[in-house]
């Protein structure tokens, strides 16, 4: 029996994108899916075969992580997260309430869409795009910890949330902002890539990545087929870093690599002479370039981490935050690539740690198996089955 579903990812390209196969297998399973995003989404969403529910932002720029997003910005960021997300909480409560969907399907940055499910007595289920926690691991409570209990804006946050829970008649606290477990988590990864992924209960069903129309929708290939190549991308967020741009010129502009490079919105007049055997744009399709590549240069964002290994792509890591920062850790500590430090890395350290990933015999036996696990975690058909399973 077909089943209405309102999905809600509020922001970022790295909570989306791993949704959109989801969508078009339940879509093609007969489902209704509505999803909730804000206007950059939307094309996306459409394509996928949803329709498309508007959410607006009051402030923009709040949701921004800021240039160098370390550990003691984050309970800032968090605050003013809060703040916008507050303002949402009624826009999918009413159009819930009018709407009448079977089941909320929201992402685990949107607690609104959870709150809004808890007070309609609706399904949720909660998507994981990232290491998922548990009482064993738990991201948040390692950021936190390392924040530490007197962070004057952490102090604010827990007061926001306890206006807002006396408000709504919900609870609702820091730490189940973004760390609260549904009777339904769909994860995003592979359970082996998951630290102490044995631990886990069958709530969470870790299905790892699919690429769903996105494998196939934009050709790529390199001007040379007999030439290795090299994928560099910063993602979509902490890409305005003109400097390390430049130190991948420097590292591999005299070959033998052709270099498919990504620099979003920068000018690449601030990156200097670009070799000929550099292909400079501001965006690639993703899967198109790692169907080719030998190595990826990345900031270690889990999606970009998940499709590298999809393709069985050794990784060589610059993460720009701590969330990626331990994605990083964990694809060094299973063989699966080299981590190097943003804040020191050098032409030289690229270069070796690029000669690393692409002749070590050891790592190309993890990748290998790494792929194989990756593609046989069941993806969206699975992910969808598990849902249908759920809501039935």
């Amino acid at each position: 029996m077909a089943k209405h579903l309102l999905f809600v990812a509020l922001f970022g390209h790295g909570h989306v994108n791993p949704t959109l196969p989801l969508v078009e297998e339940l879509v093609r399973r007969g489902h209704r899916v509505d999803y909730a995003t804000t206007a950059e989404h939307s094309e996306a969403v459409i394509k996928a075969g949803a329709h498309w529910v508007e959410l607006k932002l009051q402030s923009p720029a709040l949701l921004t992580p800021p240039h160098n997003f370390g550990l003691d910005k984050i309970p800032g960021w968090m605050r003013g997260m809060f703040a916008e997300m507050r303002t949402l909480h009624p826009v999918l409560r009413d159009y819930c309430a009018a709407e009448s969907p079977d089941a909320i399907c929201y992402d685990s940055m949107n607690w609104p869409a959870r709150v809004a499910a808890e007070q309609l007595g609706l399904p949720a289920v909660r998507f994981v795009p990232n290491l998922a926690s548990n009482e064993a691991f738990s991201l948040f409570d390692n950021l936190m910890n390392e924040v530490g209990d007197e962070d004057p804006m952490l102090a604010a946050l827990a007061a926001d949330c306890a206006e807002f829970s006396a408000e709504n008649g919900v609870t609702l606290a820091p730490e189940l902002v973004l760390n609260f477990t549904e009777k339904l988590n769909l994860v995003f990864i592979p359970r082996e890539f998951q630290p102490a992924g044995d631990t886990f209960d069958d709530r969470f069903h870790f299905i790892g990545p699919s690429l769903g129309e996105r494998e196939h929708a934009e050709p790529w290939s390199p001007a040379d087929p007999d030439a290795p190549v090299l994928f560099i991308s910063l993602g979509t967020v902490f890409n305005d870093r003109p400097e390390f741009f430049r130190t991948c010129i420097e590292a591999f502009g005299d070959g033998p690599y052709q270099v498919a490079m990504a620099i979003g919105d920068l000018d690449r007049a601030d990156l200097g002479e670009i070799p000929p055997t550099f292909d400079v744009r501001p965006y690639f399709p993703q899967p198109a370039v790692l169907r080719h590549a030998d190595a990826f240069v990345s900031h270690a964002g889990m999606n970009s981490t998940m499709e590298a290994l999809y393709y069985g792509v050794g990784l060589i890591t610059v993460p720009q935050m701590p969330e990626q920062a331990a994605n990083a850790g964990r694809a060094q500590e299973l063989g699966l690539g080299v981590q190097l430090d943003t804040a020191t890395v050098t032409a030289e350290s690229l270069r070796a740690a690029v000669a690393r990933v692409t002749s070590d015999a050891t790592m190309r036996t993890h990748l290998d198996r790494m792929c194989k696990v990756t593609r046989d975690s069941g993806g969206a058909v699975r992910g969808a089955d598990v849902i249908e399973e759920y809501i039935r």
